[in-house]
C-alpha cells in the first residue's frame, strides 16, 4: 500500500514545462513586410512574443528610427522580445576574427538589451574547418562572461546541415566543456532531423538546459541530406514526431518558448498574417494533445 500511495503521488511533484507562443520573423520575411510590419502581424495573430533578426533592426535604426522608439513599440504591442538572430563569428579559429567576432557580439548584446531583449542565438557562423570542441566550450564560456556582462545571454545553436557543428552530441558537449550553469542551447525540429541527431537525446536534458525551441517540421518526399531550410513545412504537417518532442519538453519543466521557424518559399507567397495565424493554431493544437 505504500508504494501504490509513492506511486500515486509522484505526478504531483512533477513540475511540468510552461509553454509560450513565439513567432521567429523569418516565417514571413519573404513578404518584407518590415520590422515593424512583422511587430504588428505577430501582435495580432496571438503570439506571446518574437525572435527579430539583429539585421534587420539594425537597418530600422539605420533609417533614422530610434532605439527607444522601438522599445516602446515592443512594448506597446504586447510582445515579449524572447530572443535574436545574429552571425557574428565567435567560435572561428582564427584570433583576429574571433575578437572582431567577439567584438561585434558584445555590440550587438548593447542594442538587445537597450530593447529588452535578454537571449541572443549563438551559432558556430563563420567556422570554415572542423572544430576542436574543448577549445569550442571554452570560447563558448567566455560568450557567457560577455552575456553576463550585457545582461544579453547567448543560446548555443547548431545548423543540421552545416558540416561543422551540425549534431546535438557537439552542442551537448561544448556547452558540457563550458561548464557554466548559464550554458544553454538552441534546438531545432529540422536540425536535429537534418543533421542526423534525432529526438531521443532530448531526454537526457533538463529543464534550464533549453528556453527557445524552434518549430517547424520536415517532408519525408526529399531524402534526409538533400533538404534544405525552404524545405521545412508548418509544425504537424511532415513527419517528425511532433507530439513525443513535446512531451519531453513538457517533461523536463522549466519555462519554455516555442518559436516557429519556417523559410517556406511557398508560404512566402501567401499572405503573411495567414502564415503566423495558421503556424500559431497548428503549434497550439500540438500541445493541447499532449
Amino acid at each position: 500500500m505504500a508504494a501504490t500511495g509513492i506511486l500515486e503521488a509522484s505526478p504531483k511533484w512533477k513540475k511540468e514545462s510552461q509553454f509560450s507562443f513565439c513567432l521567429n520573423t523569418s516565417t514571413i520575411m519573404g513578404q518584407k513586410p518590415g520590422l515593424i510590419g512583422y511587430l504588428d502581424i505577430a501582435s495580432k495573430a496571438g503570439y506571446d512574443g518574437v525572435e527579430l533578426w539583429i539585421r534587420d533592426i539594425q537597418e530600422y535604426i539605420a533609417a533614422g528610427n530610434s532605439v527607444s522608439g522601438l522599445k516602446k513599440y515592443i512594448e506597446d504591442s504586447g510582445l515579449k522580445f524572447e530572443n535574436a538572430i545574429g552571425f557574428a563569428p565567435w567560435m572561428v579559429d582564427d584570433d583576429v576574427k574571433r575578437k572582431a567576432g567577439m567584438e561585434q557580439m558584445e555590440q550587438e548584446m548593447e542594442l538587445l538589451a537597450s530593447l529588452g531583449c535578454t537571449r541572443v542565438a549563438a551559432p558556430a557562423a563563420g567556422v570554415t574547418a572542423p572544430l576542436d570542441l574543448f577549445k569550442a566550450g571554452e570560447r563558448y564560456k567566455a560568450l557567457l562572461d560577455l552575456g553576463r556582462k550585457t545582461g544579453v545571454m547567448p543560446q548555443l545553436e547548431f545548423w543540421g546541415a552545416f558540416p561543422f557543428f551540425y549534431h546535438l552530441g557537439q552542442v551537448l558537449m561544448v556547452a558540457a566543456i563550458a561548464n557554466d550553469p548559464d550554458a544553454r542551447i538552441l534546438p531545432d525540429v529540422y536540425h536535429l532531423f537534418r543533421g542526423g541527431s534525432g529526438y531521443n537525446g532530448l531526454k537526457m536534458l533538463s529543464g534550464t538546459a533549453i528556453e527557445i525551441f524552434h518549430m517547424n517540421d520536415f517532408v519525408t518526399s526529399i531524402p534526409r541530406e538533400e533538404q534544405a531550410d525552404k524545405d521545412r513545412v508548418y509544425p504537424g504537417d511532415g513527419a517528425a514526431p511532433i507530439k513525443e518532442i513535446l512531451s519531453d519538453l513538457k517533461d523536463m519543466g522549466g519555462k519554455k518558448v516555442l518559436s516557429l521557424e519556417l523559410f517556406n518559399q511557398e508560404y512566402w507567397k501567401q499572405d503573411a498574417f495567414t502564415v503566423a495565424k495558421t503556424g500559431l493554431e497548428k503549434m497550439k493544437k500540438l500541445v493541447n494533445e499532449i
